[in-house]
């Protein structure tokens, strides 16, 4: 239970970052869609809802012992299984996709907690043993993380799916997976590639990778994005455009602007200073996580922090380098500041263990 001593070692700087990134987003996702003329002017305030829930969500994984969740974390692992093959069945079917639950103030997408239920059950499996991991203990991890994979790939969600990967070689590196084992992952990946591409790709897939080299052979199909991405994201200068004064989101030349690209509004509006900020608050974010796991006063805590900190910190560098035309363009929103409700109730209730591991390392 939460002891009121512990009151003093939460992370109040921490807080504070992760809140003001909340309240970035929020001004840009107001910045392109607050207009009474459109259907989404209310998106930011049911943004405001999704950070008011997802304050919730971190209260309650700070309160409880981070060790309460972790020796539960097998019922939490099954029950996250369980609702993902709910969604693949009875879910509800938006664009292609059948990703959430609808909800009645909003629609769940469990996906979004798969990395936070795979850093518990990694974490508690790796904890538990001791010494360098064999390659059975690495087949099982790896086994325990490509099952709720498959699902969501199956919803399809291949962007959300492929955040799990850095969650398990997070966990398993610092639990004393050797680099050579992980230089025989990346070998394996890249022989494989060829065959993903002939056997498991979707169409639409491929066709996003390929405009990614090249984006003018699909300019108004396909790579309008990337293309679009790159015109908001460099149009933004020094000093940016100003609040509400964008062309590329406020006229919708970039789809989606609240959502996968919010980055490059940003951009666009803020210019280079902005980018500096965020960029700046983002950094801190993870290196101020980063020394939660080195304060852990237990393997357990550590390897939970930096499973949860690893599928944040690629989700971000992944959406920044896509918001620039760096990077394919993927369904990957960025933590804490694109619009949605089941991705900001996930990081925050994720932020909440972080902040739980490194408030109790003085306890018994």
């Amino acid at each position: 239970m939460f002891e009121r001593r512990l009151y003093y070692h939460i992370d109040w700087a921490l807080v504070a970052a992760i809140l003001a990134l909340c309240g970035l987003g929020v001004v840009m996702i107001y910045s392109t869609t607050a207009d009474p003329t459109r259907v989404s002017s209310h998106l930011w305030i049911t943004q405001l809802y999704a950070i008011a829930l997802g304050l919730l969500a971190l209260l309650f994984t700070l309160t409880l012992d981070y060790r309460t969740f972790t020796d539960k974390s097998h019922f939490i692992y099954i029950g996250l299984l369980a609702v993902l093959l709910y969604v693949l069945f009875f879910g509800t079917a938006q664009m292609g996709a059948r990703r959430w639950i609808p909800l009645r103030m909003f629609n769940l997408q469990p996906s979004e907690f798969a990395k936070v239920g795979v850093a518990l059950v990694l974490a508690k499996f790796y904890g538990e043993n001791r010494g360098e991991p064999q390659w059975f203990d690495l087949a099982v991890g790896g086994v325990l993380t490509l099952i709720p994979l498959a699902l969501i790939a199956k919803e399809p969600d291949l962007g959300t799916a492929v955040t799990l990967i850095p969650v398990f070689l997070a966990i398993a590196y610092l639990a004393g997976m050797r680099l050579r084992i992980l230089g025989i992952i990346f070998l394996a990946i890249v022989l494989a590639a060829p065959v993903a591409w002939m056997f498991a790709l979707k169409p639409y897939q491929k066709a996003r990778i390929s405009t990614f080299i090249d984006p003018s052979q699909d300019a108004k199909g396909a790579g309008y994005q990337q293309i679009q991405a790159r015109i908001t994201v460099g149009s933004g200068g020094l000093s940016g455009k100003g609040f509400k004064q964008g062309t590329q989101g406020q006229l919708r030349f970039l789809p989606v602007a609240h959502n996968d690209f919010i980055f490059s509004v940003l951009a666009e509006e803020q210019g280079f200073a902005g980018v500096l900020v965020a960029l700046g608050l983002y950094l801190f974010v993870i290196l101020r996580a980063l020394e939660s796991a080195r304060l852990a006063k237990d393997r357990l805590g550590s390897y939970l922090v930096l499973g949860v900190l690893a599928s944040f910190t690629f989700q971000v560098i992944y959406n920044i380098t896509m918001s620039a035309g760096l990077a394919p363009v993927k369904g990957l929103t960025l933590p804490l500041m694109s619009y949605g409700g089941s991705s900001m109730i996930a990081t925050l209730a994720g932020f909440g263990l972080v902040l739980n591991v490194r408030m109790r390392r003085f306890t018994n």
